[in-house]
């Protein structure tokens, strides 16, 4: 049974670089034909999908968050992490990593962290 389960600190100050940190376990994050992801949820709004991970390496990432984000990992840890520069009060969420698979799309989740909450405020 996978698991993920996203680490970081819950409060950033605007201008600064949130990073967090999802460490998975019962699934290597290089198995074939798996990709993993950043969703979040700011209150009271949708989820947002933030970019994805493939398992080769390759990531993708949302138009709107391109120049800001970058997703990478440590395969030795099975880890990957999210990074978001120049935060606002706007990247206040809660933020989760999840694990999909290309044969379901790119939308469709498995598996989900429990997530966690980030605020952005000085």
């Amino acid at each position: 049974q996978v698991q993920l389960q996203e680490s970081g600190p819950g409060l950033v100050k605007p201008s600064q670089t949130l990073s967090l940190t999802c460490t998975v376990s019962g699934a290597s994050i290089t198995e074939l034909y798996y990709y993993w992801s950043w969703i979040r949820q700011p209150l009271g709004k949708g989820l947002e999908w933030m970019g994805a991970m493939m398992y080769s390496g390759m990531t993708y990432y949302s138009p709107s968050l391109r120049s800001r984000t970058s997703i990478s990992r440590d395969t030795s840890k099975n880890q990957f992490t999210l990074q978001v520069t120049s935060v606002t009060t706007e990247d206040t969420a809660v933020y989760y990593c999840v694990r999909g698979h290309e044969n379901t799309g790119m939308r469709s989740y498995d598996s989900w962290g429990q997530g966690t909450q980030v605020t952005v405020s000085s």
